[in-house]
Order: C-alpha cells, then structure tokens, then sequence
C-alpha cells in the first residue's frame, strides 16, 4: 500500500556525466511538492559521503560503470534505509536481474517516458518492486534457488557481501597462505595499501580477524582459488602468515 506521507520524497541521483545529472535533476523537481534533489553525485565515495547528511529516500543509481557497478548497490544498501532505483539502458537486459539480487529495489529504463520514470521512484519509495514481469520471474527463480543454498551454508549472505575485487584477494589469499600483503597485492595489480584495506574490509565481512582464520573461513567454504605451480602454498615461520 502507498505510504500515507505527504512529505516529498527525497531523492540522491548518481551519475558520472555532470550533464546527465542536471537533466534528471530537473525531470525529479518538475515533480514539484511531490519529489525534491537532496544530492547530485558523480562518484560513489561521494554518494556515500551524502548519505548521512542528506538521508535520502530514494537513491537513483543512474550510470553502471567499473565505480559504480553492481557491487556498489550493496555497499550503498548496507549504509542506508534508502530504496535504490537503477537506471539503465534497454540493451543492458542482464544487469536487470543482477541488480534487483545485488539489494537494488527497481530498475528504470533511459529511454522510459518522463512519467514513468517518476512513477517509478514513487512506486519504488511506496515499498514496490519496479521491474518488468518477465524480469521479476527470473529473479523470483534465482531468489528461491539462493534461498535453498543459503539454508545449506548460512555463510553464504556473509560471503555475498564481497565485491569481485575481493572475493579474488581472498582466492589469492587463500592460495597463498604464507605471502605477504605485498605479495598478495602484486598479484592483485593494486598498491599495497589498497590490499590493507581490501583485506580489513573482508575481515570486518566475513567476521575473521587475521590471515590464518581468512585461510581457513576460505578453505571451508569454496573461496579459494585454484593454486598454480608457481603459486603453491610456502612454509613459514612465526607470525608471518599473520600479516596484512
């Protein structure tokens, strides 16, 4: 049922191109009482940033790109109350379900009218899920085959909180039980200092505290990679296979 609130709903639009952000911006106010901007953003550090201080009610995700792809949706879910609604292109047909699993409570079309783009964040800020049917029953199967496989390993909504980045750090990790974050990170193509941070933030996820746990929370639960002859796991000593 509708949310019986006559306050205006409070809008984040996301979006790289500053010029797409002002058309949208304008579309949301031509709503008038209804829907007002409270942010217009270009980066998801920036979105995040904006939530506390502006609170949206709804959070218009309108590029998919390597920053603010699909993993970005959970990372924005898990920080806020606010119902995202993706905006995407007709032709982006697999990223309609993908989004809708990833926590995005709608997904809107660029080419839709203007009406229906606002109807879709009223829609969406009332409790409903914007989405075609035939895209809502693939995502019905999906949901239910991840629900059986979740009864099965309750980790698995733990696990699913990782991004790609770093579902690969715990493979390397994992693969190579006794390398350095350096090392690790040589192997990720990324600084040392991104690494630190990509493995603080698996181990906040995951609920682990330190190298040896992430090894074995790894080992139990299918997320280590395949080990190469070059990256089969060394001998160490102390507590080096401790370190981040």
């Amino acid at each position: 049922m509708p949310i019986e609130n006559s306050a205006p709903i409070r809008v984040l639009i996301v979006h790289r191109y500053r010029s797409v952000l002002w058309g949208l911006e304008r579309l949301v106010e031509s709503a008038k009482s209804s829907m007002h901007v409270v942010g217009a953003v270009t980066t998801l550090a920036e979105a995040l940033a904006c939530l506390e201080t502006a609170q949206p009610d709804v959070i218009l995700l309108a590029h998919i790109d390597d920053e603010l792809g699909l993993d970005a949706i959970p990372r924005i879910a898990a920080t806020s109350q606010a119902k995202i609604l993706v905006f995407i292109g007709t032709r982006e047909e697999t990223l309609r379900e993908a989004a809708i699993l990833k926590g995005a409570r709608g997904v809107v079309e660029k080419e839709a009218a203007p009406e229906t783009i606002l109807k879709a964040i009223r829609k969406v800020h009332e409790g409903e899920v914007w989405l075609s049917h035939a895209a809502a029953g693939r995502v019905f199967v999906e949901l239910s085959r991840q629900l059986a496989d979740q009864a099965a390993n309750p980790e698995l909504p733990k696990i699913s909180l990782l991004t790609a980045k770093e579902r690969e750090a715990v493979a390397i990790a994992a693969a190579n039980p006794g390398a350095t974050a350096r090392e690790i990170a040589e192997k990720l193509h990324v600084s040392e200092h991104t690494m630190r941070n990509h493995l603080n933030a698996i181990y906040e996820k995951l609920g682990v505290g330190n190298r040896v746990e992430l090894y074995v929370y790894a080992r139990k639960h299918g997320l280590n990679g395949r080990p190469t002859d070059q990256d089969e796991p060394r001998t160490h000593n102390g507590s080096k296979s401790d370190r981040r």
